[in-house]
């Protein structure tokens, strides 16, 4: 051990796993017959893993968001499990949670069961989830920064099996990367090619393909202004894991980390940081679970990015409004293109409002992160319009959402403009999803006072140019509460008292409409619907209507 003095864990570990792998009587396989089955370091994963997954595992079973699967009776050719949860546990994420809470003496023999019967069932067979390219990638960057849990075995046959796999793995992207879906799919998948040219032995064009074809993935998969083109917070806060990931590759074989990794960390952490309440956890946009602030914090840190939240990403479609303790985030963009994010939302014009620790405004959220616990059908109508805190239209999307989850026509163009003075920020801006069916177009305009005491707002509908004269029009806007907040009608039908729980005590009044107030549910992190109640201020739009609102601190 006297050649190790000096080296850091990582490399003294991964010394140790290749000399493990030279005394293996299968040392002499070659990769297409020259290069051998190794791995050249072992990055840290700079990610901190979910605590309670991680203790989850060492008590026999599996934890994705409210889902539970044996490990004890896990069967990969017969997987009963949601989506989200099959993704968990072909990614190799669960490592990282695994060795969070567990030395490397209690966790090897739990991952170790669960690797043997994934090579057995997909180290060869293709399959179309397990072998999807986004999950390749993640799998090699989960599966060479946690080596130490699946490679420490004595088995030389099963360790060979591991490193085999990988690098079957590797050439499945060489000719597939570019295969996966547009955004953070394709990202993933190449970030993991990435590695695998750093980490496995090969001929060098490997690691060039690679940072290359991320290059283009970033470059496609990421607006101007830092955001990932799901529109999704979760997607954005995956971006920023996986690039973390590959930089620690880098960083374990001390080489330069490409320019493009850096720039795109750069102006994906404001942009993640733009879309985070005053609790730190995310937004709900476009079906994302709202991520709790240990979840976000902990990525942002591996991220070694130090930056101010970003409050208007014009290009990715948000705007964030801040004053004393009140937070407003807006959805000021069209929806994404279905095939770039299978849970989008017909959220335009939508808000979410927090004060301080407490949310107060929210959408219903959870319709893109798969869980065990929402059904289907409460799935696609948690992406709909009135699933927003927004202005519906005669109960209509104001972009539509077909039968087979992809999205329709609707919203082609938002306008904006904001403005900053010492009165506070104002936004004003439109869109035209309901131009076609119901010939008016929605503005809303938005104001928050420098203290962040007062939010109001208008929302009107006017003649859309160049249609019809609209018919008498129905419309409601609602504003969707968080769970804990509890509403006090007023007597004149036109207020309410909100009082937050364990918070400050909001005053709400509107003029234009009628008031009323309805059930609604919030899906939490963990994938579980959480009753809670909407104001919903109803009118009527002959040709057009306004209706003004205003939320008031009362202490």
């Amino acid at each position: 051990m006297g050649g190790d003095k000096g080296l850091s864990l990582a490399e003294r570990i991964a010394n140790r796993l290749l000399r493990l792998t030279w005394r293996s009587p299968l040392h002499a396989l070659r990769l297409k017959g020259r290069y051998p089955l190794k791995l050249l370091a072992v990055p840290d994963d700079p990610v901190i893993g979910d605590v309670k997954a991680g203790q989850a595992i060492l008590a026999g079973h599996l934890l994705y968001r409210g889902e539970t699967l044996e490990l004890k009776t896990l069967d990969f050719a017969k997987l009963d499990a949601s989506d989200g949860m099959a993704r968990y546990l072909h990614s190799f994420q669960w490592l990282r949670d695994l060795s969070t809470v567990a030395t490397r003496e209690q966790g090897a023999p739990i991952a170790e069961k669960v690797m043997r019967k994934w090579t057995q069932r997909h180290a060869e067979q293709v399959s179309d989830l397990a072998w999807r390219p986004s999950l390749w990638g993640k799998r090699i960057l989960f599966g060479t920064a946690h080596a130490p849990l699946i490679l420490s075995s004595g088995d030389l046959v099963y360790r060979s099996a591991v490193l085999n796999a990988l690098a079957r793995g590797a050439r499945h992207l060489d000719r597939g990367a570019d295969k996966a879906e547009q955004g953070v799919p394709r990202i993933a998948a190449w970030a993991g090619l990435a590695a695998a040219g750093l980490l496995i032995p090969g001929d060098g064009k490997r690691r060039e393909n690679a940072e290359a074809g991320l290059a283009r993935a970033l470059t496609t998969g990421m607006s101007s202004d830092g955001g990932v083109i799901c529109r999704s917070p979760s997607g954005q806060l995956e971006l920023v894991m996986l690039l973390s990931m590959l930089r620690a590759v880098y960083d374990a074989r001390r080489q330069e980390v490409p320019a493009q990794v850096d720039a795109a960390l750069a102006q994906a952490v404001p942009a993640l940081l733009g879309v985070t309440h005053g609790d730190g956890g995310l937004a709900s946009w476009q079906g994302s679970a709202p991520w709790p602030a240990e979840r976000v914090q902990a990525v942002v840190e591996a991220s070694g990015i130090r930056t101010r939240p970003q409050p208007q990403a014009r290009d990715w479609g948000y705007q964030r409004m801040a004053a004393g303790h009140s937070i407003v985030i807006v959805d000021a963009a069209p929806p994404p293109l279905s095939r770039l994010n299978v849970g989008g939302c017909a959220s335009t014009l939508a808000l979410e409002m927090s004060d301080g620790a407490h949310r107060l405004i929210v959408s219903c959220g959870g319709s893109r992160e798969t869980s065990a616990l929402i059904p289907a059908k409460l799935a696609h109508g948690l992406r709909s319009t009135a699933a927003h805190s927004t202005l519906v239209v005669h109960d209509n999307n104001s972009t539509a959402i077909h039968n087979d989850g992809s999205l329709g026509r609707g919203v082609t163009e938002v306008e904006m403009h904001r403005q900053e003075s010492d009165t506070g920020s104002r936004l004003e801006a439109s869109h035209d999803g309901y131009a076609r069916r119901f010939a008016v177009i929605h503005r809303r305009s938005l104001a928050l006072s420098p203290d962040g005491r007062e939010f109001s707002g208008e929302d009107s509908l006017a003649p859309a140019p160049g249609r019809k004269r609209p018919h008498q029009t129905p419309f409601a806007i609602r504003f969707h509460l968080a769970p804990g907040v509890e509403v006090s009608s007023t007597a004149d039908g036109l207020g309410a008292v909100l009082r937050i729980a364990h918070g400050p005590m909001w005053q709400f009044r509107c003029r234009g409409g009628t008031l009323a107030v309805e059930d609604s549910l919030w899906v939490d992190a963990d994938g579980r619907p959480h009753p809670t109640v909407q104001l919903v201020v109803s009118a009527e739009a002959a040709g057009s209507a306004t209706v003004n609102w205003t939320f008031k601190r009362a202490g």
